[in-house]
């Protein structure tokens, strides 16, 4: 089959803003029973009776955030979803709409949108969020993607910050770092494909670094999973800007201090391949490296029993009085003050 190389290009000048929305959102369906009014009026319309509702927002800018060299447009707007429910599960909060707005610039034809459209449309239905709204208009600085995200739960299932006490056990799903190196080997890949175009990179041994980078999850399981082990969290917070960053806030919120032990944290071994390779250190990448959206969260030491051995959970330190400081304690006993070093974005070049 003779490959097209003329793809269709439709401006968006033929649609116009309003013809833009309509023709983007025809077919988003409204599944939460707390939607009652989505697109298509002046605001969104929820309803959620006796429960709170959670609210975050998160702005998505190309060469800050994203490089469509690496990027495809489907799994960025996956992405930009994903990063947002991310907030909404660190509350222990239930997903249940998001906004969409972005700001495009006239390099962007209408196939291009669809395929960013493609993949908000596929998260949101993963998740089970309603889209409900949102904005479109120009730009002349490439892509921005905002995406507000809101959920509900009880009073009673909320947790903040704020409640981590000395004693707790630190607690992290899944494994961290994986995010950062993906970010790396495209990087490095980009770099060498500049260099010489026919050059077709070889992703085999990379394939999980890279789907953290591309297309991370929101532990939207977690909130069951505590549930069923009958474990509520005393804080908790999603690694977004780099595990040691989220555990500075933990202990800054909470007003206490920290011990992070080098030896309990948990790597994939295609990271640790992957950072011998770079000749980096696996522990300063698991530590600093960012947009892992795992959850970070506290429990009282009592219930270290209903999550022991469990696969998705794994203890990585302890709390202390605030006066002993935030440390990282090495595999040769050695304790370190643990800076943060993760992703800053006013710092972003």
């Amino acid at each position: 089959m003779i490959e097209d190389k003329t793809p269709q290009r439709t401006s968006l000048s033929q649609l116009g803003e309003f013809g833009l929305i309509d023709h983007l959102t025809k077919n988003i369906q409204i599944s939460q029973p707390s939607t009652l009014k989505g697109i298509g009026d002046d605001a969104a319309v929820l309803d959620f009776k006796d429960k709170k509702a959670v609210i975050s927002t998160d702005l998505l800018v190309e060469g800050v955030h994203f490089d469509l060299a690496y990027m495809p447009l489907k799994h960025l707007g996956y992405k930009a979803v994903v990063v947002n429910l991310s907030d909404i599960c660190a509350m222990n909060a239930k997903p249940t709409q998001i906004t969409v707005s972005i700001a495009v610039s006239n390099r962007f034809p209408l196939e291009a949108l669809e395929e960013l459209y493609d993949g908000i449309a596929l998260a949101a239905k993963i998740y089970d969020v309603d889209v409900i709204g949102g904005d479109t208009t120009s730009s002349q600085k490439g892509l921005l993607i905002s995406i507000t995200a809101i959920g509900e739960a009880t009073e009673e299932e909320l947790v903040y910050r704020t409640g981590a006490n000395d004693n707790d056990l630190l607690v992290v799903t899944g494994d961290v770092g994986a995010a950062y190196m993906g970010l790396q080997v495209l990087e490095r890949e980009k770099q060498v494909f500049q260099v010489n175009p026919n050059n077709q990179p070889d992703l085999d041994n990379y394939t999980y670094l890279i789907e953290r980078q591309l297309k991370p999850e929101a532990r939207k399981d977690v909130k069951e999973l505590l549930q069923a082990l009958d474990l509520k969290p005393t804080a908790m917070i999603d690694i977004s800007d780099g595990l040691s960053s989220e555990i500075i806030h933990l202990c800054k919120n909470s007003g206490i201090g920290c011990n992070l032990y080098e030896d309990k944290l948990p790597l994939d071994p295609q990271l640790i391949n992957t950072c011998e390779e770079f000749n980096v250190d696996s522990t300063t990448i698991a530590i600093n490296g960012g947009e892992d959206y795992e959850l970070l969260f506290t429990i009282k030491m009592d219930d270290f029993d209903k999550i022991k051995g469990n696969p998705n959970f794994t203890v990585i330190g302890h709390m202390t009085p605030e006066s002993e400081g935030i440390h990282l304690i090495t595999r040769a006993n050695t304790k370190i003050p643990l800076k943060a070093r993760g992703w800053n974005a006013l710092n972003a070049e």
